[in-house]
C-alpha cells in the first residue's frame, strides 16, 4: 500500500491542488527577489573624490566647479574623473590646456566621495561608502546571505521533519517578514550583514516547504509538472524584480517593497493544508484523515473508506521506521555510493556557481542593468520549457552535459568578444544564462532519480549543501576581476565545462528503473521497465531536498 494509492482515490491533481499552487506561487516569487537583490542594492553608481570641503579662498574660490574639478581630480583616459584619487595639492597649470598631469602626485580620496544619483538614490555603496578599497564589502553581503541560505537549508530541513511542512512553513514566513524589514532600517553595515544572514536563513524554509507540500499532495504524474510550475514562479519573480527596482531606486525602499508579499502569504497560511502524507508517517492519523477528507470533497470524490485508511496508517509507520535506518555515512560506505556521491556533489557544484556567476554579473554587456536581469529571468522560461522536452528524447546524462558545456562555451566565446561588439555579447551572454537555467532544471530530476529511495532524501541534502556551497563562492569569484578583468570569466567557464565532462561519467536514468536499495545503485538491474513500473517502482520521491537549493 502506497501513498499514491490513496491519491489516486482522492484525485491526485484536481481542484484541490491546483488552489494548493495558487496560495504557494506568492511566497516563491519572493524568493529571487531577495536571491538577486544584491545586483542592484548593492549596485556601484560612478563616483569621485569629493572636493567640496578644499579651502574656498583665494584663486580656489574663484573657479567654476569644472574648473576646482580640473585642478583636483586627475582623469581617466576616457576623459571621466578618477574615483578613487585626487592631487595632493591643487594643480592650476592644468587649466592651460597644453598641461599634462601624468606625473603628478595623487592621494586617496581625502574627504569622501561624490555620487552620480541619476540611477540609483541610495545604495549600500553610497549609504556606506562601500567604494575603492571597501567595494569588495557589497559582494560580501551577497555570500553572507547566501550562507544562512546554507545554514537554514541544514535546520529547516530537520524542523520540516520533526515539526511538520505547515507549521515550519509559517516560522519561515515570520522569520523572513522580521529580518527582511528589520534588515531595512540597519544603521551600520555589521548589523545590515547579520540581518542579511538571518534573513536568508528564514527564506529557506519557504524554499522548502513550498515545493515539499505541492509535491506531497500531487500524484506521480504530475509531479513533473509540478516542479515545472515552481521553477517558473521563480522566473517570474525574478523579472518582477528588475521591475521593482527600476521603480524604487531607494536600497531601503527596494528591501522592504520585495518583502511585502510575505504579508499576503501569512494572511493565506491558514488555508493551506499539512502534508497528510508527514501526518501519517508521525502517526497523527485523524488530523491526516482530516486533510484526506477535505481534499476529497474538493475534489468531488468519495470519502476514504475504513480500510484505506488503516492500510495507509500501517504502511506510512512502516515506511518511516525503514527509512530511519539510513544516514549520510551510507552515501559513502560502497563503491559505486562514492562515486556516486563524488560525481553528482562536483556537478551540483558547477551547476549552481554557473548559474549564480551569471546572474551576479549583469553589467558589460552595452545594455542598461534593469534590461539585462529582465532578458536573463525571460529567458528562463523558454530554457525550461525546451529542456523539459529534450530529456526524454537526448536523456538526462545528454541533457545534463550539454547545457553546462555550451554555457562553458558562451562564457569562453565572450572573453574573446572585444566590449565594442557588445550587441554581439550580449547575444551570447543570454544564451549561456537560459543554458545554465536548463542545466538547473536537469540537475533537479536526474539526482533525484540517481539515489536509490531508501537515501534519496540524504543523498539530495547532500547535492542541496553542495549546491549552496558554488552559490556562496560565486560573488567572490566575482571580486577576482580586480586581480585581472577576465579571471572572473575564466573560472566559471572552466567550473562549467568541468562539472559538464563529470556529468558524462554517470549513469543514464531515462526510462531506467528508479533505484529502491543501494544494492540496486552496486548491482543494477537490467535495463527498462514498463511505464506502469516507473511509476510504482519508488516511494513518494524525496524532492523535499531539491527544492531548497533554487531556488
Amino acid at each position: 500500500m502506497k501513498f499514491e494509492n490513496i491519491l489516486e482515490e482522492i484525485d491526485g491533481f484536481g481542484p484541490f491542488q491546483i488552489a494548493l499552487i495558487i496560495l504557494l506561487c506568492t511566497p516563491r516569487l519572493v524568493l529571487p527577489c531577495h536571491f538577486l537583490l544584491n545586483n542592484f542594492i548593492a549596485a556601484l553608481p560612478p563616483h569621485r573624490c569629493d572636493i567640496s570641503a578644499l579651502h574656498a579662498g583665494g584663486l580656489f574660490g574663484n573657479l567654476t566647479q569644472e574648473q576646482r574639478l580640473t585642478v583636483s581630480v586627475p582623469l581617466r583616459e576616457n576623459g571621466e574623473p578618477k574615483s578613487c584619487e585626487m592631487f595632493a595639492e591643487p594643480q592650476f597649470q592644468l587649466l592651460d590646456n597644453g598641461s599634462n598631469a601624468a606625473d603628478l602626485p595623487t592621494v586617496q580620496c581625502q574627504n569622501g566621495w561624490v555620487y552620480d544619483n541619476s540611477s540609483f538614490t541610495s545604495t549600500l555603496a553610497t549609504e556606506w561608502d562601500l567604494v575603492c578599497d571597501r567595494k569588495s564589502l557589497t559582494k560580501t553581503t551577497s555570500t553572507i546571505f547566501f550562507f544562512g541560505v546554507m545554514i537554514g537549508s541544514i535546520v529547516f530541513g530537520f524542523l520540516c521533519d520533526k515539526y511538520g511542512r505547515k507549521n515550519t512553513l509559517l516560522a519561515s514566513y515570520v522569520m523572513a517578514i522580521v529580518f527582511g524589514f528589520s534588515s531595512a532600517f540597519a544603521n551600520s553595515f555589521i548589523l545590515f550583514a547579520v540581518l542579511r544572514f538571518l534573513t536568508g536563513f528564514g527564506l529557506t524554509g519557504i524554499s522548502i516547504n513550498s515545493i515539499v507540500l505541492s509535491i506531497e499532495w500531487v500524484d506521480t504524474s504530475h509531479r513533473s509538472f509540478i516542479g515545472v510550475i515552481g521553477s517558473l514562479s521563480w522566473s517570474a519573480g525574478n523579472m518582477l524584480l528588475a521591475g521593482f527596482a527600476f521603480l524604487v531606486n531607494d536600497w531601503r525602499t527596494l528591501i522592504m517593497t520585495v518583502t511585502a508579499p510575505l504579508g499576503f502569504a501569512v494572511l493565506t497560511w491558514w488555508w493551506i493544508p499539512e502534508s497528510a502524507r508527514w501526518l501519517l508517517a508521525n502517526g497523527r492519523v485523524e488530523q491526516a484523515q482530516f486533510y484526506l477528507e477535505q481534499c476529497s470533497k474538493f475534489n468531488k470524490r468519495q470519502k476514504l473508506s475504513s480500510k484505506l485508511k488503516m492500510e495507509a496508517q500501517s504502511s506510512m509507520k512502516s515506511l518511516e521506521k525503514q527509512e530511519k535506518n539510513y544516514t549520510y555515512l551510507h552515501l559513502i560506505k560502497t563503491p559505486e555510493m562514492r562515486r556516486l556521491t563524488l560525481l553528482t556533489g562536483i556537478v551540483w557544484y558547477g551547476v549552481a556557481s554557473t548559474y549564480y556567476g551569471i546572474s551576479l554579473n549583469i553589467s558589460g554587456f552595452g545594455l542598461d542593468m534593469y534590461l539585462t536581469h529582465f532578458i536573463y529571468a525571460a529567458i528562463e522560461v523558454p530554457a525550461k520549457l525546451m529542456v523539459y522536452c529534450f530529456l526524454n528524447i537526448v536523456g538526462r546524462r545528454g541533457c545534463q552535459a550539454g547545457t553546462l558545456l555550451l554555457t562553458g562555451i558562451c562564457i569562453a566565446i565572450n572573453i574573446f568578444i572585444p566590449e565594442g561588439l557588445w550587441h554581439l555579447r550580449a547575444v551570447v551572454a543570454i544564451l549561456g544564462k537560459g543554458l545554465s537555467e536548463a542545466s538547473f532544471t536537469t540537475v533537479f530530476l536526474y539526482t533525484t532519480e540517481l539515489y536509490p529511495t531508501v537515501i534519496r532524501q540524504n543523498g539530495l541534502g547532500y547535492t542541496n549543501f553542495m549546491s549552496r556551497l558554488g552559490v556562496s563562492v560565486a560573488p567572490l569569484v566575482l571580486m577576482l576581476e580586480d586581480v585581472w578583468t577576465v579571471l572572473p570569466q575564466i573560472i566559471i567557464c572552466s567550473v562549467a565545462i568541468i562539472s559538464g565532462l563529470m556529468s558524462l561519467l554517470l549513469p543514464e536514468t531515462l526510462n531506467k528503473r528508479l533505484p529502491e536499495t543501494i544494492d540496486d545503485v552496486e548491482k543494477p538491474r537490467k535495463n527498462d521497465i514498463s511505464s506502469h513500473s516507473v511509476e510504482t517502482s519508488g516511494v513518494l520521491l524525496e524532492l523535499k531536498s531539491t527544492t531548497e537549493t533554487k531556488q
